[in-house]
């Protein structure tokens, strides 16, 4: 009789755990590569025919003043999984930011912390990181081993450090449609499509009772190469010719000696997109990327709603940094420039009413927040090493915005120069140099609601942007040197340094 009292209480026990993880919401993470905050409908521009993700904003909450904390691919990628930023975690392309992320660090990432609460998760697309036993230098070492190294926070796997032909890696490795999938030989088919057909088929295999969380990174829209295109799709755009920006020009004048002289943006914006014809060109593939994207996004949905999963499924839609495209005479990103640093961000909650979302949100919010939003739409506390918000009361439209951050903060790590010597045993001397022989333009700043401050910290002297970003939002006028913004100067550049301070690293492993 005492047995069977207690075997009754177990299995009650196991029940309401089996209750609780069904009431846990599915989690789908969806990044792009280089996909600007306004190449799409929802963000105001109707020539780029994103229906899908238009519809998702248009149910989802929809952010306006989303900002990433860094805006190059790597880094970036590390500190939306990780909620830290890059100067913190110290993951990046160019020393001494060269650190791969250790097992440890990756421990405390979202998937990681997720797989412990008993989520299924799954990757497809580009991991951009690479994650080793402890952090090693330099970041990009010639093998990634996936398996090895992240085999155990991902039960589904479909990716690659890059691109699909440099050291692609799925498990599980006896599933024959994966496979299929992935077959280096199939026909009529694309590195987007192929994204597409993994997510419905991590979907078709997800056992009924299990969370998931799916973190989705598309190699599109980078690179506008003829293997990258998926060409049925291009027709729409074949003979149509594309708003350029207001803020393009062949040469901008008023950029940073330091800038025109060292960042890649300028020379590539020459090559790449510096008259109408290279412009058009460029931007009609960009399109025609972002348009696949949006169908698989189309894909999604509706196996959601087969599978009758949407109803309890949150979805979360960005990139991993902007472009210029020609803005400010630049091409590329990590500078900056909104065109660089402002995000697309839209999160969609499947559990919610369209009256309880389907609104856009002006809060200040950062790339850095989405590792503790994720854990807490999940219901799981993030650890301490994460420095974002979490977003869910602005969701909920529950949060007192006095209480919210008046600034977001955000940095540029990179340098071309130190890029090309990434493999070399003296680049921190190398490093050392460039900075004594004032080359460097790593810089950092915040964005307020009103004010858009960056410095070139390593130039000597320094050098200094101010924009008031309500009246001049395309960042035409430099108000630096401005006697009448000189008090609201100080308290930003006082600002910037005590945020940056706030970030640092504490650990002695760097």
């Amino acid at each position: 009789m005492r047995y069977s009292i207690y075997f009754s209480i177990i299995f009650v026990f196991i029940g309401t755990l089996s209750i609780k993880a069904q009431d846990k919401p599915n989690i789908i993470f969806l990044m792009t590569d280089d996909q600007r905050w306004d190449n799409m409908g929802c963000y105001g521009k109707a020539e780029f025919n994103t229906p899908n993700i238009d519809q998702l904003s248009a149910e989802g909450v929809t952010f306006d003043n989303a900002y990433y904390a860094v805006a190059i691919c790597m880094p970036s990628r590390v500190t939306m999984m990780t909620g830290r930023f890059n100067s913190n975690h110290q993951v990046g392309f160019v020393a001494p930011t060269d650190y791969t992320l250790s097992q440890k660090d990756f421990s405390k990432s979202y998937p990681a912390l997720l797989k412990k609460e008993g989520y299924r998760t799954g990757f497809i697309g580009k991991m951009g990181f690479t994650v080793t036993p402890k952090a090693v230098r330099p970041s990009t070492p010639k093998e990634q081993f996936y398996k090895e190294n992240v085999g155990s926070v991902f039960d589904f796997f479909a990716g690659s450090e890059t691109t699909e032909s440099k050291g692609h890696v799925i498990w599980p490795e006896e599933d024959k449609t994966l496979k299929n999938i992935y077959q280096e030989d199939r026909k009529n088919s694309g590195r987007t499509l192929r994204t597409g057909e993994a997510i419905l088929h991590f979907l078709d295999t997800n056992p009924k009772d299990q969370p998931f969380c799916l973190s989705v990174s598309f190699y599109a829209v980078k690179h506008d190469n003829n293997r990258h295109i998926y060409w049925p799709h291009y027709e729409q755009y074949e003979n149509k010719n594309l708003t350029v920006p207001e803020n393009w020009v062949v040469e901008n004048e008023q950029l940073p000696a330091v800038v025109k002289e060292n960042a890649r943006g300028v020379r590539l914006h020459r090559e790449r997109s510096s008259t109408s014809e290279k412009y058009q060109k460029l931007v009609r593939r960009f399109a025609t990327q972002g348009y696949s994207v949006d169908c698989q996004v189309g894909l999604l949905m509706e196996k959601l709603k087969e599978k009758e999963l949407l109803k309890n499924t949150v979805i979360i839609y960005t990139s991993d940094n902007g472009r210029f495209q020609g803005s400010h005479g630049l091409f590329d990103k990590c500078l900056l420039y909104d065109e660089s640093v402002k995000a697309p961000l839209i999160i969609y909650d499947g559990r919610k009413t369209q009256q309880q979302q389907g609104f856009r949100e002006k809060a200040l919010v950062s790339s850095v927040d989405m590792a503790p939003t994720i854990l807490a739409l999940a219901g799981v506390s993030a650890p301490a090493t994460m420095q974002g918000r979490d977003l869910t009361k602005i969701l909920d439209q529950t949060q007192d915005k006095s209480q919210w951050r008046d600034a977001v903060f955000m940095e540029d790590l990179f340098l071309v120069a130190m890029f090309s010597e990434r493999y070399k045993k003296n680049v921190d001397e190398i490093n050392s140099a460039l900075i004594k022989n004032n080359k460097s333009y790593r810089s950092h700043g915040i964005r307020t609601e009103q004010y858009k401050y960056f410095v070139y910290y390593e130039h000597s002297p320094k050098i200094e942007e101010l924009y008031d970003m309500e009246n001049d939002p395309l960042e035409q006028n430099n108000l630096a040197q401005s006697p009448a913004h000189s008090e609201i100067l100080k308290s930003l550049r006082d600002k910037t340094e005590q945020m940056y301070q706030n970030i640092l690293p504490q650990r002695e492993e760097f």
